[in-house]
């Protein structure tokens, strides 16, 4: 991404022209930023396919407990995290603030891995969206409908929105969450309001749900619903006071992620009976909210909450795809990608290079898949036990590692800056979240033969995991090469706008 410097610039660092190496600032205020952030954790997809499967392979019924725990850890994490998005305004979050803490190498492996860990999760989605579309074509039209078809038009649609403004994207995604909630929340009042035999039993909190040796494997899986929260500090560039909206979204999000979400698998529980969620579970899998909703608030509302399962999906989708497009970018403004990555659409401000690339990855996976699948029309079991499952999981441990790593260079970061006494309680915050993020790591690569539906002896056990491991080693690889030839290329990773400035300021001086 270099080009020729001035002779008053310093040697080796680009010089940043034009407004295209910039986001556009002012884009999003809290309730745009709130709505970005929170359609990635997609709620009906956990309420209806998440809870399901955890209660279903698990086993556990106090599974409503495990996401007050996650919400308690994850607001310990967002504790440091969010003030560093004070000292931090970068669309590359968390290898920004990686870069700051534990220097530009571990930076640089930290981008790569959060390239491919929201890459993961993005593509893995369309599986499970083009499995719902197909069925609904089925049962309401009576068409058989390949499941890679919806899942390329969705990844066309969402590549087109990709480059338009985030306020507009912002609109789209808010309109689909406020109605996927309000359905969620109905069904959750429905249940309170006509639970089973064994009444409003809250045996589902009780600390004694949680024994077993499931409980690691089972934290994987529901931390995986909190996925998006964490965004937050992508769109800061975006922003008119990052220093307050970030913080603000980022605590609103958790807090309600983490409510919403134990209430609702309360819900499950309570219109099944705590005895009886892990056997209907098991038995209905991912049909088991559409069977409940359908006993309580009829066949119409049911096939509503079918077309917005898909609609908050394709949220999700769009979310994922706008992060993953700032990472881009934000690696491309720094040299970790080509230059061309670090600029963005004229028009509409958006990064629309590294939409490009997001969305051609999405295309050539689905086609990969979709030539892998036995069937001429498609297999609607293949995309879901395997592109949803595998890249999902590839996805998730990526994040908690990259939340563990953050964790970590928050400490670092303030102790570096002679701060450590008056950011204390925020470095125990820190230090805490960092652990309990590392032990539920540790418990997901143990695991992740379970987690992706594998045999023990199943080679998909370590070559998907591995797949995260493979990008911290090539970033790694990256950033030292980088620091051995272009020291001034690697002293800027994680700077974002902050290089510009400095680089404008250079120019500037006589």
């Amino acid at each position: 991404m270099t080009t020729e410097s001035s002779s008053k610039s310093r040697p080796g660092i680009s010089t940043f022209k034009g407004e295209d190496r910039a986001l556009r600032a002012g884009r999003l205020g809290t309730g745009g930023l709130l709505l970005s952030v929170l359609a990635a954790t997609a709620p009906l997809m956990v309420v209806a396919g998440v809870m399901p499967t955890t209660f279903a392979v698990m086993g556990i019924v106090g599974q409503p407990l495990l996401f007050v725990v996650l919400g308690v850890v994850l607001v310990l994490f967002s504790v440091g995290y969010a003030e560093m998005s004070r000292h931090v305004h970068n669309a590359g979050a968390f290898y920004a603030y990686i870069s700051r803490g534990l220097g530009g190498t571990a930076g640089a492996s930290a981008a790569l891995v959060a390239l491919v860990a929201y890459n993961a999760l993005q593509v893995g989605i369309y599986g499970i969206f083009g499995f719902e579309v197909s069925g609904l074509f089925a049962t309401y039209a009576d068409l058989s409908v390949a499941w890679w078809i919806p899942a390329l038009v969705a990844a066309l649609a969402v590549g087109t929105l990709g480059w338009l403004k985030i306020d507009v994207n912002a609109r789209v995604l808010g309109v689909l969450l406020i109605i996927e909630v309000a359905l969620v929340v109905i069904f959750d009042i429905a249940a309170v309001s006509d639970p089973a035999a064994q009444g409003l039993s809250l045996h589902a909190f009780n600390p004694d749900t949680l024994t077993g040796a499931g409980i690691g494997t089972a934290l994987c899986f529901c931390i995986a619903a909190f996925t998006g929260f964490e965004q937050a500090p992508v769109y800061a560039e975006e922003t008119s006071r990052p220093h307050v909206l970030v913080p603000r979204v980022m605590f609103l999000a958790v807090s309600g992620v983490a409510v919403f979400f134990a209430l609702s698998s309360w819900a499950l529980t309570v219109a099944t009976g705590p005895s009886a969620i892990v056997g209907e579970a098991q038995k209905q899998s991912a049909g088991l909210l559409f069977g409940l909703t359908e006993d309580r608030l009829g066949a119409t509302f049911t096939d509503v909450l079918h077309f917005l399962f898909v609609t908050g999906m394709f949220a999700a989708l769009l979310s994922f795809h706008n992060v993953v497009a700032r990472y881009a970018f934000a690696m491309g403004r720094e040299g970790l990608l080509p230059a061309a990555f670090g600029r963005t659409n004229s028009a509409s401000g958006a990064p629309a290079t590294g939409s490009l690339l997001q969305t051609a990855v999405s295309v050539v996976v689905i086609a990969v898949f979709a030539i892998a699948d036995d069937k001429p029309t498609g297999d609607p079991t293949e995309p879901v036990l395997h592109l949803f499952t595998w890249f999902g999981n590839i996805g998730s441990l990526g994040v908690i590692l990259l939340m563990a790593a953050a964790s970590a260079s928050v400490v670092v970061f303030f102790v570096r800056r002679g701060a450590a006494g008056a950011q204390a309680w925020r470095l125990i915050t820190s230090t805490l979240a960092g652990i309990a993020l590392l032990v539920i790591a540790v418990y997901t690569v143990k695991d992740f033969d379970v987690l992706v539906g594998a045999g023990p002896d199943s080679s998909l056990s370590w070559v998907l995991p591995g797949i995260i491991g493979l990008a911290v080693l090539v970033g790694l690889a990256q950033g030292l090469v980088m620091r051995a030839r272009r020291p001034e290329a690697h002293a800027r990773i994680g700077l974002g706008n902050e290089a510009f400035q400095l680089e404008k300021a250079a120019e500037e001086t006589p």
